[in-house]
């Protein structure tokens, strides 16, 4: 199976879309009150994560415009944000073990991402 977008239902009639690859989940968003601000974020993050750079907050890089920050958690394992040119964070992925899994994550959004499909379960 390929890798995908899936939007689906949140609470309070909202809707939450996430990037996937057979079951395992990569990333995934907020909750946006439209179904048309999600797609707008995924078609943002098919056009942008490819070139986007790549910020280990852990090691006191700081970026801006779009991209990845490799961000740590309180357990001292890793995490990823993929953020817009206006600082928002639009997708986030699960804790990682190892820096170098975090890195994976972000290196599978910009390969796959821009070719995958959008399947809309909400």
């Amino acid at each position: 199976m390929a890798h995908k977008f899936k939007i689906t239902a949140a609470a309070n009639e909202q809707f939450k879309f996430a990037f996937v690859y057979n079951a395992e989940t990569i990333v995934w968003s907020e909750n946006y009150k439209a179904k048309a601000s999600a797609k707008s974020a995924i078609e943002s993050i098919k056009k942008n994560a490819p070139e986007a750079a790549t910020v280990d907050l852990t090691r006191d890089e700081t970026g801006s415009g779009y991209r990845f920050e490799v961000a740590g958690s309180k357990d001292g394992q890793f995490f990823v944000r993929f953020v817009a040119a206006n600082g928002e964070t639009m997708v986030r992925s699960e804790t990682y073990t190892t820096r170098a899994n975090a890195l994976n994550a972000i290196a599978s959004v910009k390969k796959n991402a821009p070719g995958a499909e959008v399947e809309d379960a909400a």
